[in-house]
């Protein structure tokens, strides 16, 4: 089994890594990943893997297109097989299950709604039955509706966002850890939001904060079992769910006020989530990587 190793590793500068354009969505409404400009760089053409996760059974939700994309390249690309999760993104799924197999490794593409309690004991059950266990669990579905009052914010906005971010991952955690052995490995994907709150963005910020309770707290609990949870909690990242709620004329300033002056690329993520998934971080549980664009966790 070889790993693609399509570029050689470089120093980047991460003020001029990505070109700063106007973001826009060339189809609004749509969540494909081309309807984006620019497209998302998930490191189709940058990751390269050295074998650190050889072996290791995943679970990704979430990753038809960005953070989840990025992650599921790069898992394959370090010698993992993906079971990718995706709502609505089929063709979206389909393409990141082709990218995992030219990496050399299984991959599998599996419609799930996570704010549904029965679908994510189902996708946890079809992951069990094709891989006979999950070495790793990437909570990364989410959602978010901005609404500018709080008399805005209906009964409905508040509760889908709630069993999206915040009931899904504690359901398909507790249905993993049912099918998981001592060292292996939760990742639940918070934001800078958790700490920084935008008022738009109430529902999915309360969200956010209390996955990363919920993630001290299942660490706690499960580490005598031999099971490691840590969150990783993204600055402005550009993916499909930013550009389909977020207002067209504040989107062409999308991430401008990251130290960096740009939002992160869905690669720029990837590494954080290796190395918790790898043994390298046999020792770490209950933390959390902040990759925010040098915005201050806290």
């Amino acid at each position: 089994m070889t790993t693609p190793r399509t570029t050689e590793r470089r120093r980047i500068d991460p003020r001029s890594a990505y070109a700063r354009p106007p973001f826009e969505q060339k189809r609004p409404g749509s969540g494909d990943v081309d309807a984006l400009e620019p497209r998302p760089d998930h490191g189709e053409d940058s990751y390269v893997g050295s074998g650190r996760l050889a072996g290791l059974r995943t679970l990704i939700t979430g990753g038809d297109s960005g953070i989840g994309r990025a992650v599921a390249i790069a898992f394959a690309r370090e010698g993992a097989d993906v079971l990718v999760a995706y709502r609505s993104e089929a063709d979206d799924a389909a393409d990141t299950v082709r990218l995992v197999e030219a990496a050399g490794q299984r991959g599998i593409a599996v419609g799930a709604d996570v704010s549904d309690e029965a679908s994510c004991r189902a996708l946890v059950e079809r992951a069990r039955d094709e891989w006979g266990g999950i070495d790793v669990l990437v909570n990364n579905a989410a959602m978010q509706r901005p609404r500018q009052a709080i008399e805005d914010i209906t009964t409905d906005d508040w509760e889908d966002t709630v069993r999206t971010n915040l009931s899904g991952p504690f359901w398909t955690c507790r249905e993993a850890v049912r099918v998981m052995k001592p060292g292996a490995s939760i990742i639940n994907v918070a934001s800078i939001q958790a700490v920084h709150p935008s008022p738009s963005l109430l529902a999915y910020a309360t969200t956010k904060g209390g996955l990363v309770t919920f993630s001290k707290g299942l660490s706690a609990m499960l580490a005598p079992r031999g099971i490691r949870v840590n969150v990783v909690a993204p600055g402005p990242v550009w993916t499909p769910l930013v550009a389909t709620t977020t207002d067209p004329q504040e989107l062409v300033h999308f991430g401008e006020g990251a130290a960096f002056g740009r939002p992160a690329q869905p690669a720029e993520l990837a590494g954080a989530f290796v190395y918790l998934a790898s043994p390298e971080s046999s020792y770490v549980t209950g933390a959390t990587i902040a990759v925010t664009g040098g915005e201050f966790y806290s």
